[in-house]
């Protein structure tokens, strides 16, 4: 059989599911949310002040960094799950959240001394950072990598590692409720170190359970 012959055949076995692909992937979201909702407040939940952090750019700006990444990972693993589907746009969006995040990077090195760079950078939660995005995180990625199952991926590495991304945004969304450390530098470094450990553990998973 030639290869558009066999992306043809898969794209039509993924179009035939009892339930449509796309409707399936956001069930699959809703469920991963709620399960990483669930995680975060049974364990450490929002910050005390949360209110009065929301007033704050720099509390704000982690959300937008992981709504991003996020919201760009979920286009791009739909795309992926799908034979034959173009990537190519979905695939450029990802640059979104890192360019975000080195913007905000500059504009931090430029209105804090020198001095505090090291200070802003370490923060106080970095291991609790380290270990809690990638608990919130590993439900959600169970969902994913089942997602993907579900769908017929032809880079399944690939995929698994966006399907990592993508629960790795969502529960950083969820663990910046709590984190007091709002820094971008902060942020740049632990929440991307744990996403980034997500993001493996999904390429695994690609690559052993969604492989066909």
């Amino acid at each position: 059989m030639k290869t558009d012959d066999l992306i043809k055949a898969l794209d039509a076995d993924a179009r035939s599911k009892a339930m449509p692909l796309r409707s399936a992937w956001w069930l699959a979201a809703g469920a991963a949310a709620l399960v990483a909702a669930a995680v975060f407040m049974m364990t450490i939940g929002p910050r005390p002040d949360f209110m009065v952090a929301a007033h704050t750019v720099r509390f704000l700006s982690k959300f937008v960094f992981t709504i991003v990444l996020a919201i760009s990972a979920f286009a791009l693993i739909r795309a992926l799950s799908t034979p034959g589907a173009a990537t190519g746009r979905a695939m450029a969006a990802m640059i979104a959240a890192p360019l975000l995040v080195a913007v905000a990077v500059v504009l931090e090195l430029f209105m804090v001394p020198q001095a505090l760079w090291s200070t802003r950078m370490i923060g106080s939660n970095m291991m609790i950072c380290m270990g809690f995005i990638p608990l919130i995180g590993i439900g959600p990625l169970a969902i994913f990598l089942w997602m993907l199952r579900y769908g017929a991926p032809t880079r399944p590495v690939l995929a698994g590692a966006v399907a990592g991304l993508l629960a790795g945004g969502l529960a950083a969304t969820f663990y910046a409720a709590h984190c007091f450390d709002d820094s971008p530098l902060f942020v740049a470094t632990w929440y991307t170190i744990a996403i980034a450990a997500l993001a493996l553990l999904g390429a695994l998973g690609g690559r052993f359970f969604v492989r066909w």
